[in-house]
């Protein structure tokens, strides 16, 4: 079996090695196969960490590593498994972990130089991604002297429009964007971006299956989804926080509302790992507008992912574990603080734990009821919790001018 199918299972090929496989899922169930536990990792990891990578580490494609059959068959099995968890938001995370994960490979077999891909390890080079979601004609790269790789592109009108979302910010308007000839001009970054958008909605496609509870691979997989049925409600973030101390907030978080500040637009998983992270300390979206009111992050924008995190329909939105933002090269493990906690959330609640209330001085103080319920949020708003944030002066309030926290 193709380990390269293995490794990017939403691929046309891979689902014709899953249909041409020896064995029926139905009977890889039933026989608890090696593929069903994966499945059931995966499902696990995508809710919860927004990753689908094996937990024994990333699966490079490598037989070395890993069983390539049982993880291309978990794919189907895993999509199956959350299709029964019967749970849009549940649905909605997978098909994000599943592009997210996937997206992260490919950034790394690029990243291949030309002489490594005679190795063992089989990659995808951009051309074969583009040829797969038949944007080949669509996506043409500009030409550049002396540089192996193009730094822009660009992608006809209607294809970056269907894979791009206002809620990534200005930056992506199409009023904001270089338009000539029915073609936008786009990054290599902002294509790959989109890209994890077309593998998010080929995922998503079909999703969940009609399947009869209790009958045939249904009733086979019952106590696998009651496990995550379990896992899911027994999911403990102790409710919001419901303390605004940016002193306090984690370093990864700090770096991000820096480079926000700074002016500069925060990429897909910064943004949401920072809005996530507002969301769970007990933010309002309009509280969460006030406070990035003189950053590069778009308040409309703010608005649609706070309002979309902050929905009561579960706990299928949990702000990324420090293993995962460590891997979007988001965390980097600043004193060691992996050993506090192995999130943001819990290593903010641990260090407000640790602090005398009296000393800790809430962002939210002193704004009038109209301040907070309105979004307004000016400048001495944000800088009027002297003693957290602009006593810091030199730091991060002089940073005002600049860099916006991408995602």
């Amino acid at each position: 079996m193709d380990a390269l199918h293995a490794k990017y299972p939403f691929f046309e090929g891979a689902r014709d090695a899953v249909a041409g496989a020896s064995a029926s899922l139905p009977e890889l169930v039933a026989a608890d196969a090696p593929a069903v536990d994966r499945a059931r990792e995966r499902v696990e990891r995508a809710l919860l960490e927004g990753t689908v990578e094996p937990e024994a580490g990333a699966f490079g494609g490598s037989a070395v590593d890993h069983d390539a059959r049982a993880e291309l068959l978990s794919y189907p099995i895993a999509r199956i498994l959350v299709s029964l968890l019967d749970s849009e938001p549940a649905v909605e995370k997978y098909a994000a972990a599943e592009a997210a994960t996937a997206l992260s490979r490919l950034r790394a077999d690029l990243e291949r130089d030309d002489e490594l891909r005679s190795t063992p390890t089989p990659t995808v080079d951009l051309d074969d991604v583009l040829g797969e979601f038949d944007l080949s004609d669509a996506v043409r790269a500009e030409p550049v002297r002396g540089s192996r790789d193009p730094s822009h592109y660009r992608i006809d009108v209607g294809p970056y429009l269907r894979l791009s979302s206002p809620s990534w910010g200005d930056s992506w308007r199409l009023v904001n964007r270089a338009l000539a000839n029915g073609a936008v001009r786009i990054t290599r970054e902002e294509l790959l971006e989109a890209l994890g958008s077309a593998i998010e909605a080929r995922v998503r496609e079909g999703l969940p299956f009609d399947l009869e509870t209790g009958e045939g691979i249904a009733a086979e997989l019952e106590s696998r989804v009651s496990e995550l049925k379990r896992l899911l409600s027994e999911r403990t973030y102790a409710g919001p926080i419901d303390v605004v101390a940016p002193d306090l907030f984690p370093p990864c978080m700090e770096n991000l509302i820096e480079k926000a500040e700074r002016g500069v637009e925060l990429s897909g998983p910064e943004s949401f790992a920072l809005m996530a992270f507002l969301v769970g300390i007990g933010m309002s979206p309009d509280e969460v507008v006030a406070f990035c009111a003189d950053t590069s992050l778009d308040a409309e924008g703010i608005r649609y992912q706070t309002e979309y995190l902050a929905d009561d329909r579960g706990t299928q939105y949990p702000p990324p574990t420090c293993e995962t933002l460590s891997n979007y090269g988001i965390c980097h493990n600043e004193a060691d603080h992996m050993r506090v906690a192995a999130d943001p959330l819990s290593y903010y609640e641990t260090r407000v734990n640790d602090v005398d209330g009296d000393e800790i001085v809430d962002w939210r103080e002193g704004r009038d009821e109209g301040e907070r319920g309105g979004g307004a949020g000016d400048a001495d708003g944000r800088a009027a919790d002297a003693d957290g944030r602009a006593a810091d002066a030199d730091g991060r309030a002089s940073v005002d001018e600049g860099e916006p926290v991408e995602k």
